[in-house]
């Protein structure tokens, strides 16, 4: 009975899709899909998740990067992070990436930030 109620009140409908959301981090996505009894595709279209995912992704690949920087230039390369940090668009992130792992020094690193 709690659950139709949930389900019928829209603010606490949205409050569940976020909660499920959260809860695939820690459980397997069958097995809270099984315990919600929806489909998790209606959270995957929903804006915000998409969102909440690039987020992830952005963090990730800054940390990535960070300890490409720090493994091949040490304290050097940690100095470029504050800019690199700046960078919302993931694409753009992978390229510097990469251009990190081409560059055989610093300043190689730094002219590509600065175009």
């Amino acid at each position: 009975m709690n659950y139709l109620l949930l389900q019928a009140d829209e603010q606490l409908n949205q409050i569940e899709k976020v909660l499920a959301f959260f809860a695939t981090f820690v459980l397997d996505s069958a097995l809270v899909q099984q315990i919600m009894r929806w489909d998790m595709t209606v959270l995957r279209s929903s804006p915000w998740y998409e969102e909440i995912f690039q987020s992830g992704q952005r963090e990730d690949r800054l940390s990535s990067i960070e300890l490409t920087l720090e493994v091949k230039f040490g304290d050097e390369g940690l100095n470029l992070m504050p800019k690199i940090s700046q960078i919302s668009d993931i694409e753009e992130l992978k390229t510097i990436q990469r251009s990190i792992l081409s560059s055989e020094t610093v300043e190689e690193v730094k002219r590509i930030l600065e175009n």
